[in-house]
């Protein structure tokens, strides 16, 4: 998958640290009469405090008081115009969303990929995202578990707990599932407020 440096290096420093700095954090779940999607955002903000052009290292401290140094690649745009007092802004989406299927079809996986960066001369930032898609089959319910294994489509299988009795209940060996899980990064730089 294609990525951009500095989202990469910013996700990987950021997400890192952010779960023992403690990101705000917001997790929903939809159902619907065909299936069910877990959401969750967790979301971290850092001023900058630090900045060494020779090494291209930014020194982020969080709200919680948490210091963490991020190495921005030469490939990240607009390093320049990072200055001690900025705020950056990162933000962690994933969801995953299953449904019956009406239709038997050929178990299948699909992958598409995304990413965006900041224009030239503005605040560095970006966004990457992806979602991965599989059909897979329904192998064996077992009621008393409340459990659902489900065969990929590269012979892989996996457990899934189901609370909802009711669901359950529409679920036998043979149907098929769709899986749908979604992910995105993004980061974004504002301006140092100024006094």
């Amino acid at each position: 998958m294609k990525r951009v440096s500095l989202v990469v290096l910013s996700c990987l420093a950021i997400s890192a640290s952010a779960y023992s700095a403690d990101p705000e954090t917001d997790v929903s779940i939809v159902r619907n009469p065909d299936g069910a999607t877990v959401q969750g955002v967790a979301k971290v903000t850092a001023t900058i405090v630090g900045i060494d052009p020779a090494t291209r290292t930014v020194t982020l401290k969080t709200r919680a008081g948490k210091v963490m140094e991020l190495e921005v690649t030469n490939e990240a745009r607009n390093f320049d115009q990072l200055a001690i007092g900025d705020v950056v802004n990162a933000q962690y989406r994933e969801s995953l969303t299953l449904s019956l299927l009406d239709k038997k079809t050929q178990p299948s996986r699909s992958e598409s990929d995304t990413s965006e960066r900041a224009p030239a001369g503005a605040k560095p930032g970006g966004e990457m995202g992806r979602e991965v898609t599989i059909i897979a089959d329904v192998i064996a319910v077992d009621p008393h578990k409340k459990i659902v294994t489900l065969r990929g489509p590269r012979g892989e299988t996996v457990d899934l707990h189901v609370q909802d009795p009711e669901r359950l209940k529409r679920v036998k060996k043979g149907d098929q599932v769709k899986a749908v899980y979604t992910e995105a990064f993004a980061i974004s730089v504002e301006p140092a407020m100024t006094k």
